[in-house]
């Protein structure tokens, strides 16, 4: 009997390859009736079948297993019944992979701990592969890679929700804050959701100031990360009385329980909640084995990925900040916080998109302390309005090269102007990325300071 893979994305393409690759027989579904690259993949899959559309028209006891793409509710589908068939892309590479795996997930921050950790592995020495929900899919991995001696994966809810067995050799779940409760339905769900990263690992990297990111096992081996003052063998941060070889005070640190391990100025990225993204990955970094000077050096160098808290321009003293991967509300919590505390002016903040259900109260009170005006845009800019205009100025525009207008026009000298959404972009953009570009590309033009 042959496979079914359903959804024609980037994970459903990889894992057509993989199967191909393999020589196993395969259907491939879509309920798209025209999903983008379609006459792509049915050139480079000619003798595959494809059906496209509703797939109740679909006889599913006709396949052996059903492999669904991250993107594929399984509710909406019409998939649930026959769930004890259904695996994901995730479960058909843990079933071929042979090497270790890291495995990163949480709400927040999970590529830029997957870039360190992976960064970090290979100034180790290690042949490494990283991907997943960022870069290259996880079976392509598989087929580009065959001497990795080590698999660092970054993976979504979307992409656990369907895992039965990872067996991962280091499983890290940073953060839990609200997201993709349309597709969840509630926090319990995207809850367990996530936590199915901790099915048969090795040893576990969890936050110690988030108790919803704990392995329901407490017997596993753990690592703690937190941004307070370590207890026990922690990870986290103080400010030691001396350091052996270290002149003049010494500042706060980055520790290991009592150990010092790099000043935190040293950092290449700003902000608390990228020292806590630091401390992450020293953890899993010592789960796998990385010396601390290796880390020491990935984490002085390391400068941030695109669209995730980089500086665009700087003019006037103003400097603009794309944030465009901050999709929910609790990234944008994150990136408010650990900027505002280091301005000396306010923070301009350009927000709105598809909010995919999330409650947007909390971002109220520090945009109230931090902010100089909430610029709102896009379709749920609506329920912006509503949760923030009784505690923080709030301008509602259409389209952000309207946001990014206005907030040239107020924007003072020691300000910063935060594209930071708190949503994703499909209202207006394609994608996070597009939105981010598009925010680049203003700047360059000078576009934000027409009239």
């Amino acid at each position: 009997m042959p496979k079914l893979v359903v959804g024609l994305g980037i994970s459903g393409r990889a894992i057509a390859r993989f199967l191909q690759q393999r020589g196993e027989h395969f259907v491939v579904a879509d309920t798209r009736i025209e999903p983008p690259g379609i006459d792509a993949f049915r050139e480079a899959y000619p003798d595959v079948e494809i059906h496209l559309g509703d797939l109740a028209t679909l006889d599913l006891s006709a396949f052996a297993e059903i492999v669904v793409s991250p993107g594929v509710d399984l509710d909406k589908s019409g998939l649930n019944p026959v769930r004890d068939r259904i695996i994901g892309e995730i479960s058909l590479f843990a079933r071929h992979c042979e090497a270790p795996i890291v495995a990163i997930t949480g709400s927040n921050a999970k590529s830029t701990v997957t870039t360190l950790v992976g960064d970090m592995a290979r100034q180790a020495g290690k042949r490494v592969a990283v991907g997943g929900n960022l870069g290259a899919a996880a079976l392509d991995l598989l087929i580009d890679q065959p001497d990795a001696e080590l698999f660092v994966l970054e993976l979504s809810s979307f992409q656990l929700e369907t895992l039965s067995s990872l067996g991962a050799s280091c499983a890290a779940f940073l953060n839990l804050s609200a997201d993709h409760l349309d597709r969840h339905g509630d926090m319990e769900r995207y809850r367990r959701a996530k936590a199915r990263i901790f099915e048969s690992a090795v040893h576990v990297v969890v936050n110690a100031d988030d108790p919803a990111t704990w392995p329901d096992n407490p017997s596993l081996p753990c690592e703690r990360f937190t941004t307070q003052l370590p207890t026990g063998e922690a990870w986290g941060i103080a400010i030691p009385a001396s350091v052996p070889g270290e002149s003049g005070a010494p500042g706060e640190w980055l520790c290991h329980g009592q150990q010092p391990l790099m000043p935190v100025s040293e950092l290449g990225l700003a902000g608390r909640h990228n020292q806590a993204n630091a401390l992450a990955a020293m953890a899993i970094g010592h789960v796998i084995g990385v010396s601390v000077a290796v880390m020491r050096g990935v984490l002085t160098q390391f400068a941030g990925l695109p669209h995730r808290g980089e500086v665009v321009a700087e003019r006037d003293g103003v400097r603009w900040i794309n944030d465009s991967k901050g999709t929910n509300v609790g990234a944008t919590l994150a990136a408010i916080a650990g900027l505002g505390e280091t301005l000396t002016g306010r923070v301009i903040w350009l927000g709105g998109g598809v909010g995919k259900g999330a409650d947007f109260t909390p971002l109220a009170a520090p945009l109230a302390r931090h902010a100089r005006e909430a610029i709102v845009f896009g379709q749920d800019a609506g329920l912006l309005v509503a949760a923030l205009e009784s505690q923080v100025a709030t301008c509602r525009v259409d389209t952000l090269l309207q946001a990014m207008r206005r907030a040239a026009s107020i924007a003072e000298p020691g300000d910063c102007v935060l594209l930071s959404p708190a949503c994703a972009s499909l209202d207006q953009f394609p994608n996070y990325l597009a939105r981010g570009e598009s925010f680049r590309k203003i700047l360059e033009q000078g576009q934000e300071a027409a009239c």
